[in-house]
């Protein structure tokens, strides 16, 4: 059953004035419709448009992160520009990229992966995890270029890439020279997590000779609890490549 116009228009006239030390009930309207919406694109559409007024609007920082957290839902390419121009914005940007990584649309990406170059240090590590969370394979030549930079950035990109699981994210990190330090030891475990992904995706060649480099750069006899696990890791992946009669 749709939902009645007058009660919508109603609802958005409160989300406008909401705030946290509001009552939320008139939202409940609101809350309905997104989920009517299933199999009708005409009201996802309308509801898009309402929630992007809100956005584009000189509502609350609580009225905008409800919108966000709705459009993750109806949000479509048309969504896209007014979540970018949040990204910069240490209030709304947590939130823009709550939608954005959920948006199936490329231009959702894509926003994430300009917004590498534009938004701060602090943001750019948030960016960086929302591209993971998609496992944006088109991010991998901006994320290996971070990985020689500043710690917590060269972190971020390193894990990302390790989710990610390509084979190019994996040649991205045997190619890695980070500093010395916590960027190291993330590249190493960003290695072993490509090495997996390849493996559970039957590409047991690529993961085995992930295994085997890694397994020839690690110290013959482990001196510390960190190196013994990556040791095992390692040692295990490697022969879990090598039985192929289980399934990745």
């Amino acid at each position: 059953m749709a939902t009645d116009p007058i009660q919508l228009d109603a609802a958005f006239e409160a989300l406008a004035a909401y705030d946290w030390d509001r009552d939320a009930a008139p939202l409940a309207t609101i809350d309905a419709a997104v989920v009517r919406t299933h199999g009708d694109a005409a009201q996802a559409s309308d509801l898009e448009r309402r929630f992007l007024t809100v956005v584009a609007g000189p509502s609350s920082r609580a009225a905008k992160e409800y919108a966000c957290r709705k459009l993750s839902l109806v949000g479509t390419a048309a969504a896209v520009p007014a979540l970018a121009a949040l990204l910069a914005d240490h209030d709304q940007s947590h939130m823009a990229r709550f939608a954005l990584e959920r948006i199936p649309a490329a231009e959702a990406a894509e926003a994430l992966r300009q917004a590498l170059g534009t938004v701060d240090r602090e943001l750019a590590v948030g960016v960086i995890s929302s591209l993971a969370n998609r496992r944006d394979a088109a991010s991998v030549a901006r994320l290996a270029e971070l990985l020689g930079g500043d710690d917590d950035v060269a972190m971020a990109a390193a894990a990302a890439l390790g989710r990610i699981g390509t084979a190019a994210a994996a040649e991205a990190l045997a190619a890695a020279r980070p500093r010395p330090g916590a960027a190291t030891s993330a590249v190493l475990d960003a290695r072993i997590a490509c090495a997996d992904a390849l493996l559970a995706s039957g590409d047991r060649t690529a993961a085995r000779q992930i295994f085997a480099a890694l397994e020839a750069a690690l110290p013959a006899r482990p001196q510390t609890h960190r190196e013994r696990a990556l040791r095992v890791a390692v040692t295990s992946g490697g022969l879990a490549c090598l039985d192929d009669s289980v399934a990745p």
